[in-house]
């Protein structure tokens, strides 16, 4: 399997500051599921990950941190555990849908159930270098 599909899913801890190119997160997939599949779908999910955004943040919620777990069944059913920059996020009922529905259009997948999770709680630590760089917080 490539570096980049452990990009993808379990057991979130928080990065360090400034991890650079080092995966946030690693995959928890079911072993029914062949590697070359496990790849193309994780690539295919960090894309459409990052096309949902925080609307008060002009960040993906990918490169966010918000993301803290990515389980694929063999049964190809995906399972997210996310979080919110705050609790009291004013799109909290909203962007678990945002994320189903972007999971959804990953070729292969066959299910999608996002849990909002607050613990651990969320920090600017979570994010890439990418994102403290568009917020100019580096």
């Amino acid at each position: 399997m490539s570096d980049e599909v452990n990009e993808i899913a379990s057991d979130v801890a928080a990065p360090e500051p400034n991890a650079g190119d080092a995966p946030r997160i690693t995959p928890n997939v079911g072993a029914a599921i062949p590697a070359d599949d496990v790849e193309r779908i994780t690539k295919d999910l960090i894309g459409a990950l990052k096309t949902v955004y925080d609307p008060e943040i002009p960040v993906d919620i990918y490169e966010l941190g918000l993301i803290y777990k990515v389980d694929l069944d063999d049964d190809r059913n995906l399972t997210i555990d996310m979080t919110l920059t705050a609790p009291g996020c004013p799109v909290a009922g909203e962007m678990p849908g945002w994320v189903e529905n972007a999971a959804r259009n990953v070729e292969g997948i066959q299910d999608v159930t996002v849990n909002m999770v607050y613990d651990p709680p969320w920090d600017a630590s979570r994010m890439s270098e990418e994102a403290q760089v568009a917020l100019n917080w580096w």
